[in-house]
């Protein structure tokens, strides 16, 4: 992943793009009926169980808004939360509070949703030693919150884009000309450009675990599609040389086999591609 630095910078960068896409030149329908001057409070009801994301994004948005806005927050990042429950007040410039309003809902409402699916993920694998991973199908734009609420979930993320990690991908391989040359030219192309990038290269079947193998300094072989019994011999044949990681329409009822064929992550688009969002929203008291 990169840098908390760089991390930091994504996550102000959507913020003053959603508040830029939502705002543009004003809130007129808070400036036509509500004074400049009033005071307000409002309350994040949940109203569908779910772990809860996104509440120390919201400081940031609540802030980056109005400073003078003001928190009292009775749920953290990360605890499940049920019907009724509130997460947290918010109270200042009643304008403030709408013009936030809805950048806040709807990444509280997508944070909390992958945060959920990440906790089920990780509470099937509880006992084995396989960790669970993201990927890069996330939605254009909000990647990073989308990875945050994966680490909230209890989940690891993946590299975050192209240019954090070396991931040769079988239209790499088939481009380059093969495996193994796929990987002579990427350690080249690193030592040329003085980039200290870890490599993961795909597998598509035994043999071709058997030829990355024969490189020296892959981070981590991504088997790819692969049924149990292959899983579990290419992990024999991995053994501690570098990492296994297992991937390619593993849900709910799946993950538990693989991961008991011994593979160190599995990743999953869906933690992030495929969920419901889940029901919040903010009440005037």
């Amino acid at each position: 992943m990169i840098s908390e630095e760089a991390f930091n910078k994504e996550i102000q960068q959507i913020i003053q793009n959603g508040i830029r896409e939502d705002v543009g030149d004003g809130d007129h329908s808070s400036l036509a009926c509500i004074p400049g001057e009033a005071k307000g409070m409002a309350k994040l009801l949940v109203k569908e169980e779910c772990v809860i994301a996104g509440v120390n994004f919201a400081k940031q948005v609540f802030h980056h808004v109005d400073p003078d806005l003001k928190l009292e927050i009775l749920f953290q990042d990360g605890q499940k939360v049920h019907y009724g429950d509130i997460v947290f007040y918010v109270s200042g410039s009643s304008q403030s509070i709408l013009k936030a309003e809805r950048l806040v809902l709807n990444a509280m409402q997508r944070m909390s949703a992958i945060a959920t699916k990440t906790a089920q993920y990780v509470a099937i694998l509880e006992g084995t030693k396989t960790k669970i991973l993201d990927t890069r199908k996330t939605t254009p734009g909000i990647r990073a919150i989308e990875k945050w609420a994966v680490k909230i979930g209890g989940g690891e993320n993946h590299r975050f884009a192209l240019y954090d990690m070396v991931m040769l991908k079988d239209n790499h391989i088939d481009f380059a000309g093969g495996i193994s040359r796929a990987i002579d030219k990427t350690k080249r192309y690193l030592k040329e450009h003085h980039k200290d990038l870890k490599i993961i290269v795909e597998a598509r079947n035994l043999q071709e675990v058997e030829e990355i193998l024969r490189s020296d300094g892959i981070y981590r072989i991504l088997l790819d599609n692969f049924n149990y019994d292959d899983t579990r011999k290419a992990v024999q044949l991995i053994g501690e040389k570098c990492l296994s990681e297992s991937s390619g329409g593993i849900n709910e009822q799946t993950i538990r086999k693989y991961a008991e064929c011994g593979v160190d992550y599995i990743s999953s688009g869906a933690l992030t591609h495929s969920v419901s969002n889940k029901d919040l929203s903010l009440k005037a008291v």
